[in-house]
């Protein structure tokens, strides 16, 4: 008993230092293979965007938590007048046309047809004026009343052109394209650039109100949920800060795709695909609705577009089933990328006992 116990401590000595120095290379494994990845040739640009995204990718699993809404951002407020605050580029500079031009025109406007219709009532009545007077042409007076209203028709133009043309601008190259299809009466999101999955939305019923879509949960019921009549229960999820490709179709009647505070707003037409691009400058929810009355439940069929910075956009399209980041779908515990890993990574994914059995 004493020689099998000295033969048999080095053997158990030998065994223990093979299952530290396969523990130590298991431990190793993930961050070799991930620098391996990240330093290939033709891996993707945009898995390379921040540290979280690199570790859901590393990782093989995606997590989305919806992002709760700011009140009085991106949507009505009570006793609201004007328009909505802008979150977008174009929505800021339609905002400065309608507040810093056409406002102020409007007002002077109004303001002088009032003096003179004040003037005229006082100084040219009967009383005040018995004899009327038979003038019939002043030159001085048509030339102005010809002249400035076209004068104010161009300084309107020249911004009102410019702005359109902005909003009509094609996407550049590379634009994230999202396909937007209007249905009665719900709203179908597509993504082809990200595995071509889609996303139905439908507004979230309203406690205590009718049912407006069997199987839907109602307003409310989750900690993230906006107003009653604008929430939904999946959003069209969009990347903060870049540019948008929007492709608006309707596979039955006409709908139109309206959101205020974006100075978005495209009509769905059956058999047509209408483009718009859209950049939202800060990461929120924002809520539209249906702009064109579309049949019986038009009044139910809003729009919520949440707006996450790149990282969590990509977290949250590997969340869906086939979901895929500039055409690499979701990857395994362990990157393909790096064929060496992949021993090691099944020996850190088998169970404890087994892992001892074959150092045994």
């Amino acid at each position: 008993m004493t020689f099998g116990k000295y033969i048999h401590a080095p053997g158990r000595a030998v065994a223990s230092l093979g299952l530290a120095a396969a523990a130590a290379l298991t431990a190793s494994v993930p961050a070799f293979a991930q620098n391996a990845a990240s330093s290939a040739p033709a891996a993707p640009s945009a898995l390379a965007t921040g540290a979280a995204e690199g570790a859901a990718l590393a990782s093989g699993t995606g997590s989305y938590t919806p992002m709760k809404p700011v009140e009085g951002v991106g949507m009505p407020v009570d006793g609201g007048i004007g328009l909505q605050t802008q979150y977008s580029k174009l929505g800021e500079y339609g905002a400065w046309i309608h507040d810093g031009i056409l406002m102020p025109i409007i007002t002077i406007i109004c303001i002088l047809v009032l003096v003179l219709l004040v003037i005229i009532a006082v100084r040219f009545n009967r009383r005040a004026n018995p004899v009327a007077s038979k003038t019939s042409h002043n030159t001085l007076l048509e030339v102005v009343w010809t002249l400035v209203p076209v004068l104010i028709l161009i300084g309107i133009a020249v911004p009102s052109i410019d702005l359109i043309a902005k909003q009509y601008k094609p996407a550049p190259e590379g634009a994230l394209t999202i396909k937007v299809t209007g249905n009665q009466w719900f709203w179908t999101y597509g993504y082809p650039d990200n595995g071509d999955f889609e996303v139905i939305s439908n507004m979230l019923n309203i406690p205590g109100s009718p049912t407006i879509n069997n199987g839907v949960r109602e307003v409310g019921s989750r900690p993230w949920d906006g107003p009653a009549h604008l929430e939904v229960d999946n959003r069209m999820v969009v990347p903060v800060g870049e540019p948008i490709r929007l492709q608006v179709t309707a596979a039955d009647v006409i709908h139109s795709l309206g959101v205020p505070s974006l100075w978005l707003k495209i009509d769905a037409v059956p058999g047509r695909i209408n483009e718009k691009v859209l950049v939202i400058e800060k990461p929120g929810v924002y809520y539209g609705q249906c702009s064109e009355l579309c049949g019986a439940k038009h009044a139910y069929m809003p729009i919520a577009i949440e707006a996450l910075p790149r990282a969590q956009y990509n977290a949250w399209v590997l969340t869906h089933a086939g979901g895929e980041i500039d055409g690499q779908k979701k990857p395994a515990a362990v990157p393909a990328a790096a064929p060496a890993a992949a021993p090691a990574a099944d020996a850190s994914e088998a169970p404890a006992g087994e892992a001892t059995a074959e150092a045994e």
